[in-house]
């Protein structure tokens, strides 16, 4: 693991789980990494990045430091034959996520980026439902991701500094992930959006302790259509009081709806015209899709550790030969920074943007 923070424990957590024979961890010092390595009861720390990267010793190395070391840290790890977990965004633009989908390819490694709520039972639930046709066509997806761990101007976190968390920061950090979940559930894909970005709280404070403006995004309201023929709203934001963590989507089709919502992610809600349901994850009414994934017998909360744990396993099972269903890649962090490029696009021109016509210009700007 490069990279010790909260991300980096919860992958610690997981590789141990998933039957990693060993863990090591590196981070800015080795004074950080040793610490870090007791904490997380990890086996040993390297005194570098570079050393952990470089050893032998490592088959899978995972990437989980502020965003703006994701490209270079990759591209190293893909040069020394490891297979790669990168932590989203896979890269702050484009261009660089676009590079390392193209490496990674050429090195024939396996790569994950972790969209972990794809691995909730109750989600994996809706997607087999869809698609054996329960729902009917789909016309209307409509949801939320919202938190509110930045909703004071007192607030700082990295991520709010754009030479370090990239140039959007509720979409590009949350945001992605509903995106990749509802086209993951659905088999949509988002072809044309029209966004709008605010950002309401003049603070933050630099790397000096000096207050700044904010110049990313706290709020991001996107209206899209589907290749599909569906049509969907999202509001992001990480300054709604009392949101901790709600990542909710509706997906509404001719026969059935389906409703999820992360902070309660042990019942699938299943609407129709003249009764609904909420169908509890462990139901015996769980299509074999989710019922893959729940282990835990009905009325034991299984959570977001639960799903990076199955996450982790399908990397490793994928490097020991498997290949596992649904499980994310480099090709779905393009597909992320892509539709980053398009939000940032559409609400710096007022304008609908094809996702497919965004292009990146050698200062990295999108355009189109």
């Amino acid at each position: 693991m490069v990279g010790t923070g909260f991300i980096g424990a919860v992958h610690v957590r997981a590789a141990a789980r998933a039957g990693a024979t060993s863990i090591a961890v590196a981070d800015a010092t080795p004074e950080i990494a040793e610490a870090a390595a007791q904490r997380m009861r990890a086996d040993r720390f390297f005194a570098s990045s570079d050393e952990l990267i470089a050893s032998d010793e490592i088959d899978v190395v995972h990437i989980c430091t502020p965003n703006h070391l994701h490209a270079p840290l990759v591209e190293q790890a893909l040069a020394a034959g490891k297979h790669v977990v990168c932590e989203k965004p896979l890269a702050t633009d484009v261009a660089d996520a676009a590079r390392l989908a193209q490496l990674a390819e050429q090195a024939g490694v396996v790569t994950a980026v972790p969209f972990v709520y794809r691995y909730y039972p109750t989600v994996r639930d809706a997607r087999g439902r869809i698609a054996r046709g329960d729902a009917g066509k789909l016309h209307l997806f409509h949801g939320s991701y919202l938190q509110d761990w930045l909703a004071r101007e007192t607030d700082n976190n990295w991520r709010v500094n754009p030479a370090l968390g990239g140039s959007s920061r509720a979409f590009g950090d949350i945001g992605i992930h509903w995106c990749d979940l509802v086209e993951f559930v659905t088999g949509h894909r988002i072809t044309r959006l029209s966004a709008t970005t605010a950002t309401p709280l003049a603070r933050f404070a630099d790397d000096e302790g000096n207050m700044a403006p904010v110049t990313t995004e706290d709020i991001a309201a996107i209206l899209f259509q589907t290749d599909l023929g569906a049509t969907g709203t999202l509001v992001v934001s990480q300054v709604s009081l009392g949101r901790k963590n709600r990542l909710w989507f509706n997906i509404d089709g001719a026969n059935e709806s389906y409703s999820f919502d992360q902070e309660n992610p042990d019942t699938l809600w299943v609407g129709g015209r003249d009764s609904s349901s909420v169908v509890p994850r462990g139901s015996e009414l769980m299509s074999p899709e989710g019922a893959r994934y729940s282990y835990l017998p009905s009325g034991h909360p299984q959570g977001y550790q639960d799903c990076f744990d199955a996450l982790i396993g399908d990397v490793y099972a994928a490097v020991r030969g498997q290949r596992p269903e649904g499980m994310p890649t480099f090709a779905d962090g393009l597909r992320g920074a892509r539709l980053t490029e398009a939000v940032l696009a559409s609400a710096r021109t007022g304008q609908w943007v094809d996702v497919s016509d965004v292009v990146v210009l050698p200062d990295q700007r999108a355009l189109v």
